[in-house]
């Protein structure tokens, strides 16, 4: 079939979430291509209503945008996540759904150990330390007063094993640490890790990181109650989703001692409100926050939207891609 008979209008309602560094050029090859750099909820049924192919990642399309745009056919998600999209109103109107996985692996867990190495490395201290000429005035070769430790010979307790707990699983045995993991859905069976339950994970491991999907199982998995059963000694990651820790908590074990420190990439709400117990922890520096970057590496947004395209030739190919519905 010959490329024009391929050529379908195609709309981008939130370019802003992908970046301006990356080329979009895939895309229109497709069709004419429409890009917004933001689209509030009020401006999505205007801007799709001619649409064909809709791309979007965080903005929502519900039964009442669907209906009201008579020619669309595919909604081409920049994401894993589906909650966005009304997916049995899709299926109703025979609008094809196609998402994105495992684009953002190594990012993650590169990130992972961005966090961790900040965080127990001290890094914002020293780095302020030297920065504003304190060491400068320092009559030592070196600078003691914050101490860093080891990762090396750490219990590393993993929440979730999907692809990016099994990506950190590898890098943290690199790093000599002994893995272990709690099976988020239940249904996880990796030989290669020591499998243990919540509470014993959470009782046993130095550092714990979160990888698991936000689902009603794992809503609230982490809260005072878990917390309590970490070493003072130990400290926790979350690369997953806002919501499987209880944030409030997570600070108060953090301000009173409980544990020594967390990392944080991902929020309740996002961004955060200025109230927001991370925004307003008594010991910040045992905190390493981050704005929910771990996902978006240059390389891991490159592949992205080189899925994406994918996603969109396959369908114009009758193919069923990545199809959610």
């Amino acid at each position: 079939m010959a490329p024009s008979e391929y050529e379908m209008n195609v709309v981008f309602l939130d370019t802003d979430t992908i970046g301006a560094d990356i080329s979009l050029e895939q895309l229109e090859a497709s069709g004419p291509l429409k890009c917004y750099g933001r689209t509030k909820r009020d401006q999505t049924t205007d801007r799709i209503a001619t649409a064909e192919i809709v791309v979007t990642n965080k903005v929502v399309i519900g039964a009442e945008e669907m209906d009201a745009a008579p020619s669309l056919k595919l909604i081409a998600l920049t994401a894993t996540g589906v909650n966005n999209v009304d997916i049995d109103a899709a299926r109703r109107l025979g609008i094809a759904v196609a998402n994105v996985a495992g684009y953002s692996t190594s990012s993650v867990a590169q990130h992972t150990f961005a966090l961790l190495l900040s965080l127990l490395g001290r890094i914002a201290y020293h780095d302020s330390f030297v920065k504003n000429g304190d060491y400068s005035s320092s009559e030592l070769f070196t600078h003691l007063d914050a101490p860093f430790t080891e990762i090396e010979k750490k219990r590393w307790g993993i929440i979730g094993l999907g692809a990016i707990g099994r990506a950190v699983a590898q890098r943290a045995e690199a790093f000599g640490c002994a893995v272990s993991y709690f099976s988020a859905s239940g249904r996880t069976d990796e030989p290669r890790y020591q499998r243990l339950d919540l509470p014993a994970l959470l009782g046993r491991s130095d550092i714990v990181s979160v990888h698991c999907p936000l689902t009603d199982r794992t809503r609230g998995l982490i809260g005072p109650n878990e917390l309590e059963r970490m070493k003072p000694e130990a400290v926790i990651l979350n690369l997953a989703r806002g919501g499987i820790i209880d944030e409030a908590a997570l600070v108060a074990a953090v301000d009173a001692g409980r544990i020594a420190g967390a990392a944080v990439d991902v929020y309740e709400t996002e961004p955060p409100p200025a109230s927001s117990p991370l925004l307003n922890a008594r010991r910040p520096e045992r905190l390493a926050l981050t704005p929910h970057t771990a996902w978006a590496s240059y390389e891991a947004r490159v592949r992205l939207i080189g899925e994406v395209a994918a996603n969109i030739r396959a369908f114009l190919d009758g193919e069923r891609r990545n199809r959610v519905d």
